[in-house]
């Protein structure tokens, strides 16, 4: 589209009433099916815990392993202080093409080396499980989203996360919220309800932060040393966390997770939809 959104894979609406037919469920599909099923279906509000109904990823870094060395990215344009992308696009013409070629030659050569962050599959499992919708927002291009989702998600048997946005869509890139906002009124959630989650400061956690939604920097095995008491404005984080792993225990530990009440805006986990298939 020309938002350049994947915006697919619905959680259906009668999800949220499988209750009443729990009975027939089980007569069409078997006990296991059933149970599947019913597991899928919106938890109780804990209410000592804020709620959660939608999870925004960044994708370099925070999906996918850090596999493109930015400071050789920013050498290789010319570009010595500022944001990247804000510099070339004040650049001539001819400067300005000669530059994006050079970053689309680092993003195809870093495809050849994406590996999943330690921890993703298993995050993404237990988001679609609960009919949590996972988007992702990234500065990289949709080519690289599209290779992330083919190659890496839908292989190890997850949805694509949904809707997708990257810096070619019409969206301004992050730090702006744009994109995020979207998302929220995509899923029907106010951003408050909504996490962005990445490695980036200045983008993904002032982009949060500009939208109002919880923002959560993973620092991957603490190489950076951040810590939230040390951040400062729209800068610091809701939280900070390693890895992964630690982000899932803090997401069902401190927060209840719920489907958002755009029953569309769900993901169907892909083992429930084979086994309903």
């Amino acid at each position: 589209t020309s938002q350049c959104c994947i915006i697919t894979y619905s959680c259906p609406d009668m999800l949220l009433r499988l209750h009443s037919i729990r009975p027939a469920l089980h007569r069409l599909l078997g006990s296991r099916a059933t149970r599947t099923i019913m597991s899928a279906t919106p938890a109780a509000h804990a209410p000592d815990k804020p709620v959660l109904q939608g999870i925004v990823f960044d994708m370099d870094g925070t999906v996918t392993m850090p596999c493109i060395d930015f400071t050789v990215m920013r050498a290789r344009c010319g570009v010595t202080t500022g944001d990247i992308l804000d510099v070339i696009n004040a650049y001539p013409a001819a400067e300005k093409a000669a530059a994006y070629n050079a970053i689309a030659e680092m993003e195809d050569e870093a495809l050849v080396n994406m590996k999943l962050m330690p921890g993703a599959k298993e995050l993404c499992a237990m988001l679609d499980n609960a009919c949590v919708p996972r988007g992702l927002i990234t500065r990289n291009v949709m080519r690289s989203v599209t290779y992330l989702h083919e190659q890496h998600i839908v292989h190890a048997g997850l949805a694509p996360f949904s809707p997708a946005v990257s810096r070619e869509c019409r969206f301004e890139y992050k730090p702006s919220p744009e994109a995020l906002l979207h998302i929220c009124s995509t899923w029907g959630i106010p951003p408050q309800q909504a996490v962005m989650l990445g490695d980036s400061i200045k983008d993904d956690i002032v982009s949060g932060n500009r939208a109002g939604a919880v923002t959560i920097l993973i620092d991957y095995n603490g190489m950076n040393g951040y810590r939230q008491e040390t951040l400062i404005g729209e800068r610091r984080p809701t939280h900070v966390v390693h890895s992964l792993g630690e982000l899932q225990v803090l997401l069902t530990t401190q927060y209840t997770l719920q489907p958002p009440p755009n029953p569309h805006a769900a993901v169907m986990p892909m083992s429930l939809a084979s086994e309903v298939a």
